[in-house]
């Protein structure tokens, strides 16, 4: 008889463990989500502030790279310039913009139904700077 309620100890407490780590990994997995949102944003904006400080307006690539470096799972990424088709000195503005970007569930269950799950377009508008040039200092813009 003992062996038997051991048994059921055994089964019931596999049970238990089993919604608690599924309840957990799911809380953890919406955090990470949350991290990815806000690092997403992040990434538009740093794109957007090294876009305006620097004169060039035909360095999307470095952009890109700038927000990698936040973000490794950007693989693309817009930049704007307001008005279209201006130049260095005569932009007003940049838009610094993500689409598809996909965010990966690593819960269980979740993670099966719904392996990517499509986050929203991301952007960041920043109007143009005039930085003063000091010979002395380290540039971004390279």
């Amino acid at each position: 008889m003992k062996r038997q309620i051991a048994g059921a100890t055994t089964v019931e407490f596999a049970l238990g463990l089993l919604v608690f780590l599924m309840l957990f990994l799911g809380i953890l997995d919406f955090a990470r989500m949350l991290f990815t949102w806000n690092a997403a944003n992040e990434a538009t904006r740093a794109g957007a502030r090294y876009a305006v400080v620097c004169d060039d307006t035909s360095q999307q690539a470095l952009v890109l790279a700038r927000m990698q470096a936040l973000l490794p799972q950007i693989t693309t990424a817009s930049v704007a310039w307001t008005p279209a088709g201006c130049t260095a000195s005569t932009c007003e503005g940049v838009t610094v913009g993500i689409t598809g970007l996909n965010y990966q569930w690593i819960s269980p269950i979740v993670g099966v139904a719904a392996p990517l799950i499509p986050m929203p377009s991301f952007s960041t508008f920043l109007p143009r700077e005039v930085m003063r040039k000091d010979p002395h200092s380290p540039t971004i813009c390279s």
